[in-house]
């Protein structure tokens, strides 16, 4: 993972009472676009998956770190000076929509990342990745994304929240298809990676992934480039997780690559994402040319919308 040092600005979080950005919609509105855009997507799935943290998920790591309620459908992570932790969903899928309501750490939060993401096994993974950067308290928090295909990452972009995302939960989903996989936050599209195959381009289509949940001390790199370090006297450091939605195919024989058909996203999904990416993108790999020394990555010259 490529150590990224951004300055923060001064970011204020929107109030719940104000107006959403320029081309976005009410959180309502937002939720409603988010199920046309998977209704195609829930007519082909022939093994919609109820999700239940007590029941789909397992502590893989620090389990003292895990708390589950007594009904499963909540989730706390804890990370401590001690450990982080991690919970694994038991099944493993190929395409479909994954989505979790998260709560980040409130305070200061600088060195902590919490985490969610797919990602199938071996050296030659396939990754899909929402991580969360702490920062000092009064600094906002960064939305990292990343996508690793046969193991090769470094296709980062990152995002500001354009909302407090410590205050009350917001929703993550991964949305992935044969044809393209789209981040959302709270029904809103914020990125796009296009199968593009044909030009040789890898994308992850033929490993199963399962669906993580962490926390842990990513103090090394998280926050400015790792020169803000974690404050153990703000410890613990407790992630809220809530409504996990496993609206995915279980992969046990090769039926899920014929069960969701291609997509795309619609034109005022295509506006929105535009907005966000114009006012709240801090740092897109397809435009770090000096990173590659020029020599761009072959995906950064196809559409991704």
């Amino acid at each position: 993972m490529a150590i990224i040092y951004l300055k923060p600005p001064q970011v204020r979080y929107r109030k719940q009472e104000e107006a959403p950005p320029a081309g976005c919609r009410s959180a309502m509105a937002d939720a409603r676009i988010l199920i046309v855009a998977l209704v195609s997507l829930f007519a082909f799935d022939r093994r919609l998956v109820h999700a239940n943290f007590a029941n789909d998920t397992v502590p893989s790591w620090g389990a003292q770190n895990v708390r589950i309620s007594a009904d499963g459908e909540n989730l706390t992570l804890t990370l401590t000076n001690q450990t982080g932790c991690r919970i694994d969903t038991v099944n493993r899928f190929m395409f479909g929509s994954i989505e979790m309501n998260i709560k980040l750490v409130a305070g200061n939060s600088a060195g902590t990342v919490t985490s969610y993401y797919m990602s199938s096994d071996g050296s030659a993974h396939d990754e899909i990745d929402f991580e969360f950067l702490g920062n000092s308290t009064g600094q906002p928090y960064i939305i990292h994304t990343n996508i690793y295909t046969q193991g090769m990452g470094n296709k980062e972009q990152q995002f500001y929240p354009w909302f407090d995302p410590t205050s009350s939960f917001h929703n993550y989903t991964i949305h992935w298809n044969p044809s393209e996989i789209v981040w959302f936050v709270d029904g809103t599209p914020i990125r796009v990676f296009r199968n593009y195959e044909s030009l040789g381009i890898p994308y992850p289509s033929k490993q199963a992934m399962k669906a993580y949940s962490s926390i842990w001390n990513g103090e090394g790199w998280a926050t400015e480039g790792g020169r803000v370090k974690i404050d153990w006297g703000s410890a613990p450091f407790v992630a809220g997780y809530a409504r996990l939605g496993l609206r995915a195919c279980v992969w046990d024989d090769a039926q899920c690559v014929s069960t969701y058909p291609a997509s795309t996203l619609t034109p005022d999904q295509q506006t929105q994402m535009a907005n966000i990416r114009g006012s709240y993108m801090i740092y897109d790999y397809c435009r770090d040319t000096s990173r590659f020394n020029g020599n761009m990555p072959p995906e950064c010259s196809q559409p991704q919308d």
